[in-house]
């Protein structure tokens, strides 16, 4: 590896395989690995905690805490705020790819789920199962500045009802590099709903599922300066015969692409409708496919005239 001449290490951090090289941070580090760990422990690398939960409990706000997880963990989620992100200004990493990435997984009652109760927490590199039907919201964002990067939620036991939700508490969440993985079956309304909010980003990716209302939909309570797009591409698909892929509130104010590519389910007229924002604004290229064998067709809503 080479050396750096910039003052106090690399300006940009190290990164090995997308997962940041701690060599110095603000507050403490805390280990956790559900294998060999004990929340006994000191919650050093040689003697992890076993649980993310408890490891947030040591944290102290705003301090600038890491919680590193190995790979290998699993988190068991059986109640609602069976996992509770309270304390500001953490971070939690996840180490390890594909299925040796920590893994918390949601079962026993529909509403277990992560809460996000405090500002400014990131979640990285972890991933998120459905271990029972018809899960309310396993990811519940109520605190403003949460980041979510290179994250997967999937459904496992039946279908999330709802993946990811948000209220109007949730200014300015950041979302990037997700992937949904939903199930084939029905039962699914959206992967993310949004409530309110200003300032939200979701960008870089993948969705896959049987949305009954669509993959990304804002309700209720309009939010403002909501921002959906892909650096290069990001992929949206849905299973079911409503064939929407974001859906907002009449008043959201909102930009909605460029770089996004969407499957629809059904061979028919429903190009324009795949995209619903009277307050958006929608850039190209915004490309959609309704069948096999198809190339995709640029979506299809009123153009902007200079007059």
């Amino acid at each position: 590896m080479p050396v750096s001449n910039y003052p106090g290490g690399f300006a940009d951090g190290v990164t090995i395989r997308g997962v940041p090289l701690l060599s110095a941070y603000p507050g403490k580090a805390f280990w956790v690995d559900s294998v060999n760990g004990s929340n006994g422990n000191r919650g050093t690398f040689d003697r992890p905690f076993a649980s993310i939960d408890f490891a947030v409990g040591q944290c102290r706000a705003n301090r600038g805490d890491i919680i590193m997880v190995k790979p290998g963990h699993v988190e068991t989620v059986t109640a609602a705020g069976g996992l509770d992100l309270d304390v500001a200004g953490i971070a939690i990493i996840g180490l390890g790819t594909g299925s040796l990435r920590p893994t918390v997984n949601f079962t026993t009652v529909v509403g277990a789920d992560m809460d996000v109760d405090a500002a400014n927490i990131t979640v990285y590199n972890l991933l998120f199962t459905g271990g029972i039907d018809a899960l309310t919201g396993p990811i519940d964002v109520n605190a403003a500045d949460f980041a979510m990067v290179n994250c997967e939620t999937r459904d496992v036991t039946g279908e999330a009802t709802d993946f990811i939700v948000s209220d109007a508490n949730a200014n300015r969440m950041y979302i990037d590099g997700w992937v949904h993985r939903g199930a084939a079956a029905a039962g699914a309304n959206t992967a993310i709903t949004i409530v309110g909010g200003d300032g939200i980003t979701i960008k870089n990716f993948w969705i896959d599922g049987n949305f009954a209302v669509g993959a990304i939909r804002n309700v209720t309570t309009a939010a403002t300066n909501l921002h959906i797009y892909g650096d290069a591409m990001s992929f949206a698909r849905t299973r079911n015969a409503a064939d929407v892929i974001v859906t907002l509130a009449a008043t959201t104010t909102a930009s909605i692409g460029p770089n996004i590519y969407m499957r629809l389910q059904d061979n028919a007229a429903n190009i324009t409708e795949a995209l619903v924002g009277a307050a958006a604004q929608f850039f190209a290229p915004l490309l959609i496919v309704n069948a096999d064998n198809e190339q995709g067709l640029g979506w299809n809503g009123a153009t902007s005239v200079d007059i």
